[in-house]
Order: structure tokens, then sequence, then C-alpha cells
């Protein structure tokens, strides 16, 4: 495995209006860089599955932007700095346009990204 992988060294899985993800796994981990453009918002893409809301749990690093998590419990926002765990049960708002790192089982990753890909293709 190579180190110091980039944007274009990485594979495409997810690409539409407003939404880039690059991702390589390794170790049962689905490793992802994702770009967002502000106001994106994943409640259309995440609609359908159970509550509407993500059900994988993710872990990662803010590189630019402000991310909202909308969960039960309330929202919260992430900047540009700052790690965090998302917990299944979210949706998402890119507040600015954002870029971050994310690491997910693969297994719970690949289930999303099914599911994103059937929503975005109509």
């Amino acid at each position: 495995m190579a180190d110091g992988l980039a944007w274009d060294d990485l594979v495409p899985e997810l690409e539409g209006p407003g939404v880039g993800i690059r991702r390589m796994d390794a170790g049962g981990l689905a490793m992802c860089l994702i770009r967002l453009d502000a106001g994106l918002r994943t409640d259309p893409l995440f609609a359908g599955l159970p509550d509407d809301r993500c059900q994988s749990a993710h872990w990662g690093y803010i590189v630019s932007g402000t991310m909202r998590v909308h969960g039960a419990d309330g929202a919260r926002d992430y900047v540009a700095g700052e790690m965090y765990y998302w917990e299944p049960g979210h949706n998402l708002e890119a507040v600015t346009a954002a870029e971050y790192v994310e690491i997910s089982p693969s297994k719970d990753y690949d289930v999303l990204m099914a599911h994103c890909k059937r929503v975005m293709s109509g």
C-alpha cells in the first residue's frame, strides 16, 4: 500500500451534484476523502434508510469548511481542524464547502453507498 495518497490517487466512489467521494479500503475499513458543496444536505440521499438517516458510524477529520450533523438529539457543527465520531442515525449538512477525511466500517459503508447510488440514479 502506498502512503501519501491524494484525491486523484483514489477511486471515485460517488460523484454527483455537490458531492464527491473518493475511497480506498484496507483492513475492513473504508477510508474516504469527501468534498461537499456549501448547502448540500444528505436528507434526500438517505431517505428510505431506517429513520431516513445514515446507519453507519464514521470517524474523521474536517480538513476545511464546516459540517453540521443532525442527529436524533439535535445538531452540532464541526469545523476545520476538528476530529469527529458520528454515530449511526445522522444526516449531514455542508454549512460551507467542506472537505474531510472519513473512516467507516466497509460493510456498513457499502450498504450506504449502494443506497445513495440508487437514489441518485432515479
